[in-house]
């Protein structure tokens, strides 16, 4: 979950992993038909620099979550529900996604946006730690989607990849951080959040009980689907 931006301070070096004039074009060929609440929740997130996937990896999560007709996503991490959005139109009406996030404000705006969308019904926001909500949570997932605090991806991995079903899907945003995943070859310059999704990646690609994608789009999207 992160708006695009070249730089941090902890690490000010940064590639741009998709030339904008590609996202651009990407976006162009996109004809929304979705709620206007969705705009309303953008609108929120460039008023307030709040950091959301935003359209075009909306659009591939849901079409990730319908391909393998998902009915139950647990979210490490939800803000104010906007990447929930797309995984509730997926599952449908007899589907569950299990949000979990910090501040109760953003379940509070979470629920006035999707009871808008009329897609609250399929919603279980939790306010708390990610990881201690999934660990109060029982069975299996479809989906486990990671967008909680960068320094906490391998942790996440670690919980998740067991609770997936077989055929089922471990998705992470933000895993080439603004291109910095690519020129750390120098350990003293490598701030703790980039050094923590070097390793995350690193271990799922390792993981022979997963095949796994990069999709450059936006900041990387990690795709690995369990075998």
């Amino acid at each position: 979950m992160d708006n695009f931006r070249s730089a941090d301070s902890n690490d000010s070096e940064g590639l741009i992993p998709v030339n904008p004039a590609i996202e651009t074009y990407m976006r162009s060929l996109v004809t929304c038909t979705d709620h206007p609440v969705l705009f309303e929740m953008e609108e929120f997130a460039r008023l307030r620099n709040f950091p959301i996937v935003n359209r075009l990896v909306g659009i591939f999560l849901k079409a990730q979550a319908s391909m393998i007709n998902a009915k139950r996503v647990f979210e490490f991490g939800s803000g104010y529900g906007y990447s929930a959005y797309w995984f509730a139109q997926a599952v449908g009406s007899d589907g569950r996604v299990i949000c979990s996030d910090s501040d109760t404000a953003n379940c509070d705006r979470a629920e006035t946006y999707l009871s808008t969308a009329d897609l609250w019904q399929r919603i279980e926001f939790h306010v708390g730690q990610a990881q201690d909500v999934f660990g109060q949570t029982e069975g299996l997932f479809d989906i486990c989607y990671n967008d909680v605090d960068k320094n906490a991806y391998p942790e996440i991995w670690k919980m998740a990849k067991y609770r997936i079903r077989p055929g089922g899907l471990y998705i992470a945003d933000n895993v080439l951080w603004h291109g910095r995943v690519a020129i750390h070859a120098c350990p003293n310059k490598v701030a703790e959040s980039t050094a923590a999704i070097v390793k995350h990646n690193q271990m799922i690609f390792n993981d022979s009980d997963f095949e796994v994608f990069i999709n450059p789009i936006r900041d990387g999207v990690l795709v690995a689907r369990k075998k």
